[in-house]
């Protein structure tokens, strides 16, 4: 399939959506190594500094909600340039902020801009291919974008050790204001302004009531957001998992997010080598098996083993692996659902992930970060959610499958 808009990419198209995509996840795993530097600098509690990446989370996943309905407007490289710059000014504040509560609405702007990129490099592809070739090029996009949860720790981890964790948010600003200018100079418009769509209350509302209802669309978003959840919870208790249960120093980050971001790359990879051969339907039960095979896994390691490296690190390589394989299809199968507002179905579908990683960033992991065993039933038992909304949808599709065969 050729591009749908016939608009000139330039190289490594790939490379520059993956890391608008990661810019907002970046401004996460860089600073949790600073998390103890900065209950002392900050004279915060452990909660307190816990809570700066819930104030991060929670406008995070509001704003994805509208990145895309505004894009769908406005173009996707104008809303791309504005909230890269905003994110790189909040970045900045963040370096100079002299207490918790500063850090904290800092943090918040940095959450307000940092998820524009995740949702609007989805509906880029979509502007541009369908099918298979949206298949690949999603697949490239993650497991480039794999490399960022893998790398941004272990830079946050040296830049704690050698500057503190200040020097954590100036790297930030100083990679933000590099994006924009990279994104100013190489990025093309791909949604032509004959497709763009009016921001107007009434026919907005109602795209969002249309999006935001349909069991489908709820059912694949949910099995994303689970998905992902079953991994998330281990990013989300890195600090306790890696330095208290597995006592890794703050430069030893690298134990958790190289295996887990090494199953992301691979799992993207073979999607990519599946798309157009397998169907989306086997790619994504493949995605499953693997899955359960990787939490069944971690839940037999810890009851029989104490926590320890390698072990329990190994599990999170398997259920990367199989979690990247069945995502890029999940997300293409979601939002061919509105191919009229690819835009705001984008936004619909990072907001409903992101309020769901809100959830896991106040509730889910925190009660589940004690033990090691733990943080294994959990991974487990959102990987069963996950499992059955995917069913769920599997379902309703072969139905309409069968009415549409009937004469």
């Amino acid at each position: 399939m050729s591009q749908s808009n016939n608009v000139p990419l330039p190289r490594g198209i790939a490379l520059l959506l993956a890391a608008l995509a990661a810019l907002g996840p970046f401004s996460i795993d860089t600073y949790l190594p600073s998390f103890h530097d900065m209950e002392g600098s900050l004279n915060a509690t452990p909660l307190q500094v816990q809570q700066t990446l819930t104030a991060y989370l929670l406008p995070f996943a509001l704003m994805t909600l509208w990145h895309g309905a505004i894009s769908d407007a406005l173009g996707r490289r104008r809303v791309i340039l504005v909230n890269v710059a905003l994110f790189a000014l909040a970045s900045a504040g963040c370096m100079f902020a002299t207490n918790i509560e500063q850090l904290c609405l800092l943090r918040a702007l940095q959450g307000v801009t940092g998820g524009a990129g995740m949702v609007i490099c989805r509906a880029i592809v979509r502007d541009l291919y369908a099918g298979a070739r949206a298949q690949r090029l999603i697949a490239q996009i993650m497991m480039i974008f794999a490399l960022a949860p893998a790398v941004a720790p272990v830079i946050g981890g040296w830049l704690q050790l050698w500057l503190g964790w200040r020097a954590v948010f100036a790297f930030l600003a100083l990679l933000s204001i590099a994006l924009w200018l990279i994104c100013w100079f190489l990025l093309p418009e791909t949604l032509p302004v004959r497709q763009r769509q009016a921001l107007q209350p009434g026919p907005l509302a109602r795209s969002y009531r249309q999006v935001l209802t349909s069991s489908a669309f709820l059912l694949l978003c949910g099995a994303l957001a689970f998905n992902f959840a079953g991994f998330f919870i281990y990013v989300l208790s890195a600090p306790v998992f890696l330095m208290r249960h597995l006592a890794v120093p703050a430069s030893g980050f690298v134990w958790l997010f190289w295996p887990a971001m090494s199953g992301l790359m691979l799992g993207a990879w073979l999607s990519g080598q599946l798309a157009g051969r397998v169907s989306p339907a086997c790619t994504i039960a493949a995605g499953y098996l693997v899955m359960g095979a990787a939490a069944g896994l971690n839940i037999g390691l810890n009851l029989a083993l104490p926590a320890s490296l390698p072990w329990s690190v190994v599990p999170l390589f398997v259920y990367t692996f199989g979690m990247s394989l069945a995502m890029p299809c999940l997300t293409l199968l979601a939002l061919d659902l509105f191919p009229e507002r690819r835009g705001l179905a984008a936004s619909c579908q990072a907001f409903l992930q992101s309020a769901f990683n809100t959830v896991a960033a106040g509730l889910i992991a925190p009660a589940l970060w004690d033990s090691t065993l733990s943080l294994a039933l959990g991974m487990g038992g959102l990987m069963l959610l996950g499992a059955t909304a995917a069913a769920l949808d599997q379902r309703r599709r072969l139905a309409e499958t069968h009415l549409v065969c009937l004469p």
